[in-house]
């Protein structure tokens, strides 16, 4: 048996993060949409998405690696991470911040570890019990690592517990917890049948970004469905 060893994470950075909600979380109604201002907002998140992604395409591997190793760094030292038990995290692709140190790290914390499967639509979150079983996941068309969907695993859904922080990939982020993601809406739908399963529930949502992917507030328009971060964390 393989035996996985994380990287000693130095951690001196001053790290500053959107303050933590406290209270219970709950998502906007489908009624509160407005149609011909969310066609507009889906333009503007189109054109993003084009800009996002030539710009991550430029970036190279040593500034990925350097950038990942410092946002591990600050998610460990963050209070929403030490009170989790239960963390929901994205296994991460090129052109995202590397998870891989940080999934290793919690794993030597002993956290509940849960990962996303998709199939079609629809998008749950799975139990992951270690790094052997992380690293002989099959991968999906887009070269992710992904439990397979019809897997006996423990469901974030059906477990009664739920999840405490979910940390989530994204295209483009701003500084204030606005989030754009692939224009699937997996995460999107999966945290209001979450907040629908769980109303009683406080959980924490932070998003992982590279420095590139950070944009203002007036580029990156909000749907009324979609979920607005708790913190959002990068290098810089």
């Amino acid at each position: 048996m393989e035996t996985y060893r994380c990287p000693l994470l130095g951690i001196s950075s001053f790290i500053q993060f959107l303050p933590v909600c406290t209270s219970v979380w709950t998502l906007p109604a489908d009624k509160d949409k407005v149609p011909m201002a969310s066609t507009i907002q889906n333009s503007l998140k189109v054109a993003l998405r084009k800009r996002m992604k030539n710009a991550l395409k430029r970036l190279d591997a040593e500034s990925i690696k350097r950038q990942s190793h410092a946002v591990t760094a600050k998610v460990l030292q963050s209070e929403a991470f030490r009170q989790a038990q239960r963390v929901s995290i994205y296994l991460s692709t090129s052109g995202e911040v590397d998870t891989t140190e940080l999934l290793c790290e919690m794993f030597r914390l002993e956290k509940m570890v849960f990962v996303p499967s998709y199939e079609g639509a629809s998008m749950k979150m799975v139990r992951l019990r270690g790094m052997e079983e992380y690293e002989n996941l099959p991968l999906t068309k887009w070269n992710i690592k992904q439990p397979d969907f019809k897997d006996k695993r423990e469901d974030a859904m059906t477990n009664g517990h739920g999840i405490d922080l979910f940390i989530v990939p994204g295209v483009a982020f701003t500084r204030n917890g606005a989030r754009m993601g692939h224009g699937m809406g997996y995460y999107d739908k999966f945290l209001r049948h979450h907040s629908d399963k769980y109303p009683h529930k406080k959980i924490s949502l932070m998003g992982l970004a590279l420095n590139e992917q950070i944009v203002g507030q007036e580029e990156l328009p909000m749907d009324s469905h979609d979920v607005r971060l708790h913190n959002v964390i990068t290098e810089n």
